[in-house]
């Protein structure tokens, strides 16, 4: 399939991140970059100067609301992408009034607790609908234990499965950003195969 045919299919398509912290901020550029027609994106927290080790975000924007510094950033990669910001803590109702009309979810959550509500939240409100989690990302090197499994028909999970953050083990902008990138390269996947008038 050539740029332009991928390129046709994608700037149909509208993507739900869920968080905008290291993985959904990287991963949202991601998909900017190759696209993606409209993002929808959610997160209540500001940046920090903490983030910048591993967050698409820069100096200038530490002390402001990352929904809006992330759109900021967006635009100047891509011009044409619509993008909706939601400044808010994420609740399964939120989720399911946000994100319903999207062709696919992205969790970029920091906490277990959150990555499993929205697990159980998308499973039982959007049982059609794809969603994309990342899980064991911290520290550095260990490449090839990073991996993309598909769990059921429409649960994938990004990362290692263990690796998780600790004063020992801290999140750093490498292996971050490439299970960032591994979720949005699922997602282009996902969302190329489903065109059914597409031959791949």
């Amino acid at each position: 399939m050539q740029l332009s045919q991928v390129s046709e299919i994608l700037k149909t398509k509208t993507v739900g991140i869920a968080g905008c912290g290291g993985l959904g901020s990287n991963c949202a550029v991601a998909l900017a970059r190759i696209g993606v027609g409209k993002l929808i994106v959610a997160d209540f927290d500001v940046v920090d100067t903490s983030n910048l080790t591993r967050q698409y975000y820069f100096y200038n924007q530490v002390g402001r609301k990352k929904v809006f510094c992330l759109a900021e950033n967006l635009a100047f990669v891509n011009p044409l992408i619509k993008i909706i910001s939601h400044d808010l803590r994420l609740g399964s109702e939120d989720i399911i009034k946000i994100f319903a009309d999207c062709d696919i979810i992205i969790e970029a959550f920091d906490l277990a607790e959150m990555k499993q509500m929205i697990i159980e939240t998308v499973a039982s409100e959007f049982p059609d609908m794809p969603l994309i989690v990342g899980s064991g990302m911290a520290g550095w090197g260990r490449n090839n234990n990073l991996k993309t499994q598909q769990i059921n028909k429409n649960l994938y999970v990004c990362g290692d499965g263990v690796s998780e953050v600790s004063d020992e083990l801290p999140p750093l902008a490498p292996r971050v950003a490439i299970v960032a990138n591994m979720q949005a390269n699922t997602a282009v996947n996902i969302l190329l195969q489903n065109e059914k008038s597409i031959e791949l």
